[in-house]
Order: structure tokens, then C-alpha cells, then sequence
């Protein structure tokens, strides 16, 4: 789904702090969206330092950083990070470059998936929605 010439693709979740979240087996695979990515600009830097912490949905536990943003990463799902994408490390231009694959930034095992993906969005109207308003949001940001 694209929306306001941002990439939504169909098969993930959402949140309204611009994360997504992908169901891999027994997992929970987490990034940034493309409209986040976009409005950070050049990722910089990201904490990778998390592996083994507990985390709960809608909190946030690590942070990215842009030239012109720091920004926190919140927790799409309640449980513990089980591995983290080290590449990041040296490379996170990669969350510019592919926010939907090789940008991903955590694996977390969730402590109670099915309550925690029903607080999400998946693409549709309110997805929509809620991201024309962002949009808009940043548009009117820029203008001041």
C-alpha cells in the first residue's frame, strides 16, 4: 500500500510511533517505516546494545539518530529481544536503503502476541488515516 508516497507493504503491522512489525515463526521482527526514515533522513546511528532486555509494547527501550533527529525506538510487542541486527552497527544508511528488509532492527519473542498485535494497525482505512494526518502534521511543521 502506498500512501502519500510512503510504502506501506501489506503483510506487516503497525504502530503510531512509525515502527513496523513483521510475524516470523515464533518471533516478532521489528523497523522503522519508510516514513519514518524519511523524515529522519540519513540514519546515522543505532543502538544495537539490546539483546537479552525485556520490553514492553508501546515503550521505548533503544534509539536511532539522523543528522538533524534523535529519535526513540518504541517496542511493537511486549517480550524480550532475542537478537538484533548488528549490521546496523556499521552500516544503518541500511534503514534509508531497505526499511522493509535488510534495514529491520530487532527480533523480539513475544510474551503475548495475539493481545499485542490486535493494539496495531494492519494496511487499510485506518492506516490511512492516520498517516494522511501525520502527513499534514510534517507539511505543516515545514511551512513554520
Amino acid at each position: 500500500m502506498e500512501i502519500e508516497g510512503y510504502s506501506f507493504p501489506d503483510d506487516l503491522y503497525y504502530d503510531k510511533n512509525h515502527f513496523w512489525a513483521r510475524v516470523e515463526g515464533d518471533l516478532v521482527v521489528m523497523g522503522a517505516t519508510d516514513f519514518s526514515q524519511k523524515l529522519a533522513g540519513e540514519i546515522t546511528y543505532v543502538d544495537v546494545d539490546q539483546e537479552g532486555q525485556a520490553v514492553e509494547q508501546g515503550k521505548p527501550f533503544a534509539s536511532i539518530e539522523s543528522g538533524k533527529w534523535v529519535g526513540r525506538v518504541y517496542a511493537m510487542v511486549s517480550g524480550e529481544v532475542v537478537a538484533v541486527n548488528s549490521d546496523l552497527e556499521d552500516e544503518p544508511e541500511k534503514i534509508n536503503q531497505d526499511p522493509y528488509g535488510e534495514g529491520w532492527l530487532f527480533k523480539i519473542e513475544p510474551s503475548g502476541l495475539e493481545d499485542d498485535l490486535a493494539n496495531l494497525m494492519k494496511p487499510g482505512a485506518d492506516l490511512e488515516a492516520f498517516v494522511r494526518v501525520e502527513a499534514a502534521r510534517v507539511q505543516d511543521m515545514v511551512k513554520k
